[in-house]
Order: C-alpha cells, then structure tokens, then sequence
C-alpha cells in the first residue's frame, strides 16, 4: 500500500469516528466497503487505459484534510454573483462541502416533491434512499467513486414524484471558501425523477479563493419511464483547484436525458458522464464545452452503454485550448448484445489557439449487436484563415473577427442549451474567458 493509500485511510477513520449513528447504521458497510475497495485500487495512473492522458500524482500526493469541523459564514451577497439573472427557482448552497440553510432559498414545490440535503435525509428517511444510494456509480472498479462513497455525508437529494412537472430548475450551488491548508470534500448527489415527470437539475462549482482543495462528486440519477431530465453541470472554480465529477444515469423505458457540461476552471478536472439506457426507447444526449488557458488540464471521459433495443445517444464536446493547456476526450460507447436498433452518434471538435495547447482525443465504439447505426469522429484544427479573411473584408477588425469565430464555435454547444437565463448567463462567462472578451461584447 503507498503512503498515499495510507493517508486516505487514516482520514477515514478519523471520519467514521465522528459519523452520526443514529439512522445512519446501515451505511456503515458501505462506507466500510468502499474504503477498502479503494485500499485495493489506488489511485489510478496513466497505465490505466481509461487514466492514459491524465496523471492524478498532484492530487494523490497533496495531504488534503476534511472540513467536516469548519464553519464558515458568508454573506448572502458573496453569492449574488453565481445567481442567473432572471431565473427565480429552488437554491441549496453547500459550503465546503456542507448545506448551509441560511444562503439557501426554497421556493414552493409541487406536492410530493423533496428537495433537501443529503445528511438531512440520511437521518430521517431511510428507506427513500436506501433503494438507490450507491446502487448506481462503480465503486468497485473507479477509485474515485470509492473514495466519494467512503466519505459520502452531505450533498443534496431531489426526488419529483410520478406525473409532476417542475417548470422551474432546481439549483445545487457548491462553494469552496479560502482555508488555511488543502482541503477535501466529497459532495454526494442523489436525483430521482418517478416515471412521466419532468425536472432540470444546475449543478454549479464555484470558488470565493484562490487556494488548493480536492472536490470529489459522484451524483446518482434514476429517470423513471417516460421522464424527461435535464441535467447541467458547470465547472468554473478556482485555478489552484483540482476536481472530479462522475456523473451516472440509470435511464428507463421511453425516457429522455440532456446532460449538459461546461468546464471553465480547475488546475486538474476530470468529467466522467455515464448513462445507461436501460429502458427500451430511452435517448440521451451528451453535450459539453471545455474551455483551458494556462496549464489547466480538461479531461472528459464519455461512457454511453445501450443495454435495451430501440435507444438512441448523442454526444458532441467542443474544447478550446490557449496556452500550455491541456484537454483530453475519451468518448466509449458501448452495444451489447440485445440492444439491436441502436442509433449512437458521437463527435468531439477541438481548437487550438497557441502552438504548445494539447488535446488527446479517443472515440471509440465497442458494438456486440448486429443491427446498429453507430458513427463517431474527431477533429482537430485552428481558427479557419478563410473565414477570418471572409470577415475582414467586411469591415470587421482582425482580432474581433476571431472573437466572433471562436464565440460561434462554443455557441455551438451552449444554443443546445435549453434554459434561456441559464444559457445567457453562460454566454457570458464564455465571453470573459475569451482573449477578446470585449471585443467580442462590442461587436455583438
């Protein structure tokens, strides 16, 4: 076992001592089982197929502690800046990993409807969780996974019942404050839509410092039979910061899922989206855009299985990348065998804007039914001479035209993006990561 193993389970057993009991005891072989898991598996390294482009070292070898014994306050105006404007729905903000009450905001929710946060129903409600919770994400075979599982107390809990329809987003808003030495969370999400409803979900990770901390996500969606979810996931920490987020969806008949990605921030980041059509007739629809200056690395990991006939999946990731950057895309999709009259598509498109930017790109189809319409592909490039030149001979100055080039090219990804307010507000964030954010603002 590496001291670093070793670390991880000294913190576990720090963590287990102070674990509340009451109503809890069934998690404890869970825990006990995903630490061990992890004792086995380590932390992946690039001899691992799926961990080829991407070493962990930064992360394994810092000694991140838990905030499990910090409070912290924040002013609700500390937050005003990652509201979407125009958007009046449902809040829970966690600080340092755990629900803060007083920043939140619940709105009045159709009847049924449970919107809380994990710990509060870990203690109350067990039966509600115990179907579901860690049924879904692969602690058995993902270090990470096990890591988050082992340490799960806190996140949020959405379930809307059968036939409800929420016409607002529901908005999970993790924030990470300045601390005195690196810290660790392990935020635990649970999303359970019941059959016919209809729910869009933000998860949101933010950061108010600078300073070096490890977020360690799993979150679990059930989507019922003929639901309609839609799932978004927005990065845009701290450049010290160091993320990994798996995102797992059990999809069943006639259902229908949008999981859209957009990843601003982080020194490290790791985005693991993996639905499994299990429901005949269900569809998916993977859509991202990583965006990394600096030395950021980006890595997308994509795993769409079709375990029933008759579903269909789409996934297009856009990257773009400045300066020493780097992104990756490993895009699985995987037929098995009864899954006949599959229709799976997948494409990945990259930009390059510095000559020492790098992006690793892998889609790759492993198909065990004979009757299926499979595509993928991949490219790679920079900004196109003609269509910069197209413009200037129009008026429009050199570096505004490739502000309107490459806002274009990332507005590709976000028009998919159903939400208005959610989609504005992300326009925006684009446009300031952009060298030529304001003149793209003026030209617009």
């Amino acid at each position: 076992m590496t001291k670093e193993q070793e670390r991880y389970l000294e913190r576990f057993a720090e963590f287990e001592k102070g674990a509340p009991a009451n109503g809890q005891s069934w998690l404890r072989p869970i825990r006990r089982a995903a630490i061990a898991r992890f004792s086995e598996l380590g932390f992946p390294t690039t001899r691992d197929e799926d961990w080829r482009f991407t070493s962990v070292a930064p992360i394994a070898q810092t000694p991140f502690r838990l905030t499990r014994d910090e409070r912290v306050t924040l002013a609700p105006r500390a937050l005003e800046q990652f509201a979407f404007p125009g958007l009046d729905c449902s809040r829970l903000v966690f600080v340092n990993g755990r629900y803060a009450p007083g920043l939140s905001a619940l709105r009045p929710l159709p009847d049924g409807v449970k919107l809380a946060s994990l710990a509060q129903v870990l203690a109350a409600d067990r039966d509600l969780l115990e179907q579901h919770l860690a049924r879904y994400a692969d602690y058995h075979h993902d270090a990470f996974s096990a890591l988050n599982t082992a340490f799960m107390e806190d996140g949020a809990f959405v379930h809307i019942p059968r036939g409800v329809v929420l016409q607002e987003p529901i908005h999970l808003l993790y924030v990470s404050t300045a601390t005195a030495a690196p810290t660790m969370t392990h935020p635990r999400n649970l999303i359970v839509a019941g059959e016919e409803s209809q729910a869009t979900v933000v998860e949101d990770y933010v950061s108010l410092g600078g300073e070096v901390y490890f977020s360690n996500v799993v979150t679990e969606v059930v989507v019922g039979g003929s639901s309609v979810l839609s799932h978004y996931l927005i990065e845009r920490e701290s450049t010290q910061a160091f993320n990994v987020s798996t995102l797992r969806v059990q999809q069943g008949r006639s259902s229908s899922v949008a999981s859209h990605t957009v990843l601003l921030g982080g020194a490290l980041v790791r985005n693991n989206v993996h639905p499994v059509l299990a429901g005949q007739g269900g569809d998916c629809l993977i859509n991202g855009l990583f965006m990394a200056t600096g030395r950021q690395h980006m890595d997308n990991y994509m795993k769409v299985e079709h375990a029933s006939p008759h579903c269909d999946s789409r996934q297009f990731y856009h990257g773009i990348l400045d300066g020493r950057s780097r992104g990756v895309f490993h895009g699985r999709i995987i037929v098995h065998k009864d899954a006949q009259k599959t229709d799976a598509k997948q494409t990945n498109r990259n930009l390059l804007l510095s000559e020492e930017a790098q992006i690793d790109t892998k889609p790759q189809l492993e198909i065990y039914a004979d009757d299926v319409k499979c595509t993928h592909g991949a490219t790679i490039g920079q900004l196109n001479r003609d269509a910069i030149f197209y413009l200037r001979s129009r008026g429009i100055p050199e570096e505004s035209a490739r502000a309107l080039l490459l806002f274009a090219f990332a507005g590709e990804s976000l028009q998919r993006m159903k939400v208005e307010p959610i989609r504005k507000h992300l326009e925006g964030l684009v446009t300031q990561w952009l060298p030529q954010g304001k003149l793209l603002e003026e030209a617009r």
